[in-house]
């Protein structure tokens, strides 16, 4: 018997100022912890950090900026933080973080043809 307790994930979801329908379905597939910036305040957005214990960065790309994706990006990829891009529907962003960390077979999300 161990005590090793399951790493807890957590996401930081950028952009739009209401997630709470997105915060469940990201929380139904696995997501512990859910911080969001809503990226109102561009400036902030780009100067501040991606926090520590960050695992995921889903990004809500209707309403960012190329600046801000791009500064975001740059950041995870430094800490190999996968990046989640999606609309701002709970559908899309359900989907592509399927993708993302390959959960199509266990959630039975759908797979979108190119």
């Amino acid at each position: 018997q161990s005590n090793k307790q399951e790493p807890k994930m957590s996401v930081l979801v950028i952009g739009a100022d209401e997630i709470t329908p997105i915060k469940a379905v990201l929380k139904d597939l696995g997501a512990e912890a859910v911080e969001h910036w809503d990226a109102r305040n561009e400036n902030r957005v780009n100067r501040k950090p991606i926090p520590q214990d960050t695992e995921c960065v889903v990004m809500l790309t209707s309403f960012l900026n190329h600046n801000t994706m791009k500064t975001i990006k740059n950041q995870a990829k430094k800490r190999n933080i996968p990046i989640v891009c999606a609309k701002r529907s709970v559908s899309c962003v359900f989907s592509e973080y399927c993708k993302v960390f390959g959960l199509d077979k266990e959630f039975g999300c759908c797979k979108v043809k190119d």
